[in-house]
């Protein structure tokens, strides 16, 4: 199986004002990003609002997305939770599970288990599922940290889980994972801020946020990454970092859905408990995009 590289972009769920899914916006997203040269797409994480998602309404997003994408690029699916048993139901419960490259799966949150409990986890999950699997580990959001031990133990001991989403936010744990990895086990940086550095120390690309505003520039940074052009890259990174820092300032996704509707593509609206940006956030953004534009 080949491996996941480049750029991976983790999809916002649009709604409309009434908060309901906006499958016309969700189209447009889709197109333009594939259109501007993204390598695969991460249905239902994180930045999805998959927590505020009804299950019929995460079967309709699934369903319209194969239906938009058609299998022009890898699908990865995000399923986790901390109930493990619940997981794997909910995976098998998937229809043409085998269109889907990979499901992404969160460490365990809240109930904060030990590094043998993660272990456990997903090793209960990949044994029983007919689907390979990413790790995503994202401390900020669950409280707990998976170890760079763990996630080799996990790498050497099934081949179906196939690479980590690394979202802790510590490059040196990235490195330690990437020089002792299995061959075939992907790395991947889950945080816009540090993906270079990801790659350059042989990482395999990244599952961006930012990537669904600027999926051009994203994917050429990253390529050029993956190249080992370092300064072609980098000053990709610092025409977009100050756009990229606003992004997260009110939580994501407030902040990329602004973006969005800056750019035409889908409404701002969120969910509760998250709320629309401030009317300053989004003026910092406009004007931020505005000088890009004019640099361009």
């Amino acid at each position: 199986m080949k491996k996941l590289y480049g750029t991976g972009v983790a999809l916002v769920t649009p709604f409309k004002k009434d908060k309901s899914i906006d499958f016309n916006g969700l189209d447009k997203l889709v197109k333009y990003v594939t259109k501007n040269g993204v390598d695969y797409l991460v249905l239902l994480g994180t930045t999805a609002e998959t927590a505020t998602l009804k299950e019929q309404e995460k079967k309709n997003v699934i369903e319209h997305i194969q239906s938009i994408n058609n299998k022009k690029l890898p699908l990865v699916l995000g399923i986790g939770g901390n109930n493990t048993k619940d997981i794997i139901e909910k995976i098998n419960s998937i229809k043409n599970l085998s269109d889907f490259y990979a499901i992404l799966s969160v460490s365990p949150y809240y109930n904060r288990p030990s590094q043998d409990g993660v272990y456990e986890h997903f090793k209960s999950i990949v044994s029983n599922i007919d689907a390979n699997m990413i790790i995503y580990n994202v401390p900020k959001r669950t409280g707990s940290n998976i170890m760079p031990d763990t996630v080799l133990r996990l790498a050497n001991d099934f081949s179906k889980i196939i690479g980590i989403k690394e979202a802790s936010g510590n490059l040196l744990q990235s490195y330690r994972i990437i020089e002792n990895k299995p061959k075939n086990f992907s790395v991947i940086s889950g945080d816009d801020f540090i993906t270079l550095p990801v790659i350059l120390g042989g990482g395999n690309g990244v599952i961006s946020v930012i990537a669904q505003g600027f999926p051009k520039k994203i994917s050429k940074m990253v390529s050029l990454a993956i190249e080992n052009k370092t300064k072609e890259a980098f000053s990709i990174f610092y025409e977009i970092v100050k756009i990229i820092d606003l992004i997260y300032k009110e939580g994501n996704p407030t902040g990329i859905k602004t973006f969005l509707s800056l750019i035409e593509i889908c409404d701002p609206y969120v969910r509760l408990p998250l709320v629309t940006a401030t009317y300053s956030l989004r003026q910092k953004m406009k004007d931020l995009l505005e000088k890009i534009n004019d640099n361009n």
